[in-house]
């Protein structure tokens, strides 16, 4: 009966586990596909002369044509005294003019570079206003990102996705993780036939004759890869947060044909929203909107304020919705960093599942990203600058997205609750990284001024480390108010001496008795002697799948027991000196 039990209980995690990995899967896929554009761009140098201070989109399209016709108006403040500055802007989109107070200035166009020149030159720390007006057949990029029209149910659709480098191919930008824009207005005309959907709170939406123009303006830092506009007959129902003196909507854009699903199923959106802010502080743009956007595509985009769904899964919600703190709030400042993005947004849906199903299926959640985590030997969460032309890699569902996940579920058994969160709210609202730019070592200092100890070996081993530690564990009850505990472990890769790690471990009495100790195992042939009031059954190494490990092992110590001159009763050797549990 308990090997049934069993058995059921591991069809339960596989089946489990794959529906929620078919779900990573898809989420994944998107942000693979979106950047396929990183392998042939690399960060442009051009544009670093200047501080982007605001845009103002003037888009003028129809979901039926795959042409844009547009004005944007750019202030910036240059860092150096300077004759030119440099957008980046597709060479399929031609340039009609540029202006600055009134006035054409020239411009030269090539290589997917926008140089605009001024014949008097600019001083440092000066700035200035130009307004670039061009129109175009977007590039049609086989991943399905940069400027896409399409259908849905026949009718004409349209969209953009712009992760890492596709804003180029729709309107003048500046590209690189280096730079938000401190205040946007997109004002979108169309075919009244439709709704026009970005980032931030529509100020107005006006007709004339048969098309109208709708004017969205955020008032948040944001990078070029997070605007984002859509278009078609979308339908609108909304969801209200309240929370203490403020409250704001959870707007959704949804296919008319979608809707009654889409009613359903984003119903969670408010539990979720309300779990985040508890966790993490207050949702980050409050001050306009959260909402979904409906589009042809596998996954989703965290756009701020606006996330762009492929579906309205659960753990789709929750991964997009958790980038508006992770990836939007706080971006990584290179694609090497990409896990505090893609990590925590994977951990969150974790907590998720925990919050809404049970402690027992985030048991099951965590099993399954550690199976898929040890399905390699190598890689690190951090992605090294070798990497960095691989697409597969900065995406990698297996180590940006569940190692990372994982290894932040990691810290936080190490530092307890009470300690990670606060940390992860301070690192979340320091007044340098906030509505900024962080990187890896940023979020270590945070955790360590808030915990008071040392993560320099922690972070070395798991996340600019790779793989895995393997653990074998003997042990022996020499008295019954004891038990001794011998701990030995190899290491599935090289380039970690070893994983210095709090290791979990449920003791089991024979009546039944259960204790959770956690021992902090730092050397090979480390001992341990811990406090016991109950004879022992059985001991079960990472109960709760806490801890990234594979091919554990552990047993009765016999040489121990030999020493001790103590002898198991035949009863209690088949329970005991010969199990060797495999548990992972």
């Amino acid at each position: 009966m308990k090997n049934t039990i069993l058995a059921i209980g591991f069809l339960w995690t596989f089946i489990a586990y794959s529906q929620s990995g078919q779900e990573l899967i898809d989420i994944v896929e998107g942000e693979h596909n979106k950047a396929e554009q990183l392998q042939d761009f690399q960060a442009n140098q051009h544009t670093a002369t200047y501080d982007l201070l605001s845009h103002k989109l003037q888009l003028e399209v129809d979901p039926a044509k795959h042409y844009i016709k547009g004005e944007v108006t750019s202030e910036f403040r240059v860092l150096e005294n300077t004759d030119e500055i440099v957008f980046d802007l597709s060479d399929n989109l031609k340039v009609a003019s540029v202006t600055t107070k009134g006035e054409h200035i020239a411009f030269t166009q090539e290589n997917n570079e926008l140089t605009i020149t001024f014949t008097k030159g600019i001083c440092e720390n000066a700035t200035e206003t130009v307004t670039i007006a061009y129109e175009g057949t977007p590039n049609k990029n086989a991943g399905g990102d940069g400027f896409v029209t399409t259908t849905h149910n026949n009718t004409p659709s349209l969209y953009t996705l712009s992760e890492p480098y596709g804003s180029r191919d729709w309107w003048p930008c500046k590209q690189d993780l280096n730079d938000k824009i401190d205040q946007i207005d997109v004002i979108i005309t169309a075919p009244k036939a439709y709704k026009a959907v970005s980032n931030g709170v529509i100020l107005s939406e006006e007709e004339n004759g048969n098309f109208v123009t709708t004017h969205w303006q955020h008032n948040y830092p944001i990078p070029s890869y997070l605007i984002g506009i859509a278009v078609t007959d979308y339908e609108v129902f909304s969801q209200t947060i309240k929370g203490d003196g403020y409250s704001f909507d959870i707007v959704n854009y949804v296919y008319p044909e979608s809707r009654d699903k889409a009613e359903e199923y984003t119903k969670v959106t408010v539990d979720i929203m309300n779990l985040f802010q508890g966790l993490f502080g207050e949702y980050p743009f409050k001050d306009e909107k959260y909402g979904h956007a409906e589009f042809e595509y596998g996954g989703g985009m965290e756009h701020s304020t606006i996330s762009f769904m492929g579906n309205f899964s659960r753990s789709l919600i929750a991964h997009e919705l958790a980038h508006q703190w992770f990836g939007n709030k706080v971006t990584c400042d290179s694609w090497n960093d990409i896990w505090l993005n893609e990590g925590f947004a994977t951990y969150l849906s974790g907590l998720v599942e925990n919050h809404l199903d049970g402690e027992q299926d985030f048991i099951n959640w965590k099993r399954g990203k550690i199976a898929d985590i040890t399905s390699s030997r190598n890689g690190s969460v951090y992605v090294q600058d070798e990497k960095l032309d691989n697409v597969g890699r900065i995406f990698s569902s297996r180590l940006s997205y569940n190692k990372g996940a994982m290894v932040i579920h990691m810290l936080r058994t190490k530092l307890g609750d009470d300690v990670f969160f606060q940390g992860i709210r301070n690192y979340l609202n320091d007044e340098e990284l906030a509505y900024g730019y962080a990187n890896t070592s940023q979020l270590q200092a945070h955790l360590e001024k808030t915990s008071g100890e040392s993560l320099k070996e922690f972070f070395s081993d798991w996340i600019y480390g790779e793989g895995y530690p393997s653990y074998n564990v003997a042990w022996y009850q020499g008295d019954q108010r004891e038990v001794s505990i011998k701990m030995n472990q190899e290491q599935s890769n090289r380039k970690v001496d070893y994983f210095e790690m709090n290791v979990p471990f449920l003791v089991i009495g024979i009546q039944g008795e259960e204790k959770l100790i956690t021992l902090d195992n730092t050397f090979n042939g480390q001992e341990f002697t811990v406090a016991v009031d109950f004879e022992i059954s059985d001991i079960i190494l990472d109960p709760k799948y806490d801890l990234i490990s594979k091919n554990n092992t552990i047993g009765i110590d016999i040489e121990a027991v030999a020493e001790l001159e103590i002898k198991p009763s035949i009863e209690n050797t088949a329970n005991k000196t010969t199990l060797v549990s495999t548990k992972k």
